[in-house]
């Protein structure tokens, strides 16, 4: 709901700060006056098209901020905002902010947040219909008609929803199943002949880099064959080094006990003994690791080789071949059991389809029922309102099957007919402006509290009619604002103005060069004086005075 608005510069509005309540408010005011850059300064801030020509001459900037009581948590304007990044304090209003400047260029606000003008108009299509003379929007867009009537019918769309993610997810795997056998069948060859080449070679992970490590090390054992074997024949024989230092040891054993330093000789013999054995043990064990055998090598590098070449064929690298083998086996698997596979894929499809169909249908059937009775609603507003020739339909048609989606299997528009044995036609293009905003009141009067924005503007609904008719239009302007929403009409009716539960007047003043346009809300005094100034024109009489009274007074 609209709560404040100020305007600073915006054509004849110098400066204007207004406040808003719930339920019916009118602006009045002699033709001229300026009530249409009310609302275009109330559009600019809901995102409309940036004209610099809105700018107040003699002024850089024009600015308008409108303040809305902040969406409920779990709404779906809460939900845009929160995705768009915009902050919401508990309690705090929703404040929208727009600077136009006179030689170009604008600039826009969420909650003193820079945005969009597009994320302004999305925003604003939740918080205000704007319904005149000629209006392209709110009940006239097609595209909102079935939303209102699942409203009016209090139909929960969820399970149609949910039944419809069902149906499409399984037709989803059903078409992944389909291409991946599809694209098996066509390598079928190729997978048999990969498959079988991979398991003849066998590859194991890790095998690459054991291969490469055993073959440099027999490269390396070709090379020091010689130097090893000097090496070890100083280990071998009866005047080998070891041999000589054991045969000392026992020589020395014998004397150990004659001194302590031969004591220490010996130990240190013994070590050097140790040490010897040692170095000939891991001689022995390089001289086998590095063993040079022409045909091993040859083995080695063979694998080494075959297995390097095929991962060139797959461009994987040597280790990934294992994995590999097991992948491609898989592909070559499913084309055989795939035909399993599709049957249960194919049954889930069929088992989500009918039961998406069951509940679409199942609502198709309340939407026609709600329809009937929106069509009743409807007829009985169209009479008072001077609409009596006029046919009010709810078009609830069945779309092609390609077509259906989560909100079911209908498309819904409203149609109308303005005179016996017409065909039936949107409302956009058959009713005059003056029928068009008839209509839409009758509309919204039967649709009450269902769907649409908490603050609806109409703009001179009441444009070529008056008396009864007048009377008419402000009662069920009234009844509308009633039923929790928040209605400002701009009307040159004093039976629509006597009916507001608010009163703006709007006037135009000149000083000089100097034009302005100000907004005052009235006493019960200045309404009543407001009212009889529109009954008798520029010279308000006693009779006018005492007629307005009348008025107020079945207000």
């Amino acid at each position: 709901m609209l709560t404040a608005l100020s305007i600073a510069n915006i054509v004849l509005i110098e400066r204007l700060d207004l406040d808003f309540e719930a339920g019916l408010g009118v602006l009045t005011g002699e033709t001229g006056a300026g009530k249409s850059i009310l609302l275009d300064a109330l559009g600019l801030a809901l995102g409309a098209r940036a004209d610099n020509a809105l700018v107040r001459q003699g002024t850089d900037k024009a600015q308008v901020t409108a303040s809305f009581v902040a969406p409920a948590s779990g709404t779906k304007l809460a939900a845009l905002l929160a995705e768009n990044e915009i902050a919401l304090e508990s309690g705090e209003p929703l404040l929208i902010r727009r600077t136009l400047k006179a030689d170009g260029g604008s600039r826009a606000f969420l909650n003193d947040q820079p945005c969009s003008a597009a994320l302004l108009r999305e925003v604003g299509t939740y918080l205000v219909e704007i319904h005149g003379q000629h209006d392209d929007r709110g009940l006239l867009a097609p595209a909102g008609h079935r939303a209102l009537l699942d409203a009016y019918a209090r139909t929960d769309t969820r399970g149609v929803a949910a039944a419809h993610a069902a149906w499409r997810a399984a037709e989803d795997k059903l078409a992944a199943a389909k291409a991946a056998i599809s694209e098996a069948e066509r390598d079928r060859e190729w997978l048999e002949h990969c498959v079988a080449e991979l398991q003849t070679l066998n590859p194991q992970p890790g095998e690459d880099a054991e291969l490469s490590e055993a073959r440099a090390t027999m490269q390396k054992g070709e090379k020091v064959a010689g130097d090893l074997g000097a090496i070890m024949e100083a280990f071998e024989g009866s005047d080998s080094g070891p041999a000589q230092l054991r045969g000392a040891a026992r020589r020395l054993d014998r004397l150990a006990g004659d001194h302590p330093l031969l004591a220490e000789a010996l130990a240190g013999l013994d070590r050097a003994i140790i040490e010897a054995d040692e170095a000939e043990s891991k001689l022995h064990e390089a001289a086998r690791a590095m063993e040079y055998d022409p045909d091993r090598l040859e083995a080695t590098e063979t694998r080494l080789f075959e297995l390097r070449a095929m991962a060139r064929k797959h461009n994987v690298q040597p280790d990934e071949l294992a994995e590999l083998t097991g992948t491609l086996a898989a592909r070559l698997d499913a084309i055989e059991g795939g035909s399993a596979g599709l049957a249960k894929l194919e049954t889930a499809v069929a088992e989500t389809a009918a039961a998406y169909t069951h509940a679409a249908t199942t609502l198709s059937d309340q939407r026609s029922k709600a329809a009937a009775r929106l069509d009743a609603a409807v007829a009985g507003e169209l009479v008072p309102l001077k609409l009596d020739a006029a046919r009010f339909q709810t078009l609830v048609e069945r779309l092609p099957a390609e077509r259906w989606g989560p909100e079911g299997m209908d498309r819904v528009e409203y149609l109308i007919s303005t005179n016996p044995g017409a065909p039936f036609a949107p409302l956009a293009k058959i009713a005059s402006g003056g029928e068009l905003s008839r209509f839409i009141l009758a509309l919204k009067v039967a649709l009450a509290e269902e769907g649409g924005a908490d603050t609806i503007i109409f703009d001179e609904i009441d444009r070529g009619v008056g008396g009864a008719v007048a009377s008419a239009i402000g009662e069920r302007l009234a009844r509308l604002a009633g039923a929790g929403k928040q209605l400002l009409a701009v009307t040159h009716s004093p039976q629509v103005a006597a009916k507001g539960a608010a009163h703006f007047i709007i006037a135009k003043s000149s000083h000089g060069t100097v034009t302005r346009t100000s907004v005052h809300a009235l006493d019960e005094a200045g309404r009543r004086e407001e009212i009889a100034r529109m009954l008798s024109g520029a010279e308000v009489t006693a009779e006018a005075r005492a007629q307005a009274e009348r008025l107020l007074e079945t207000l």
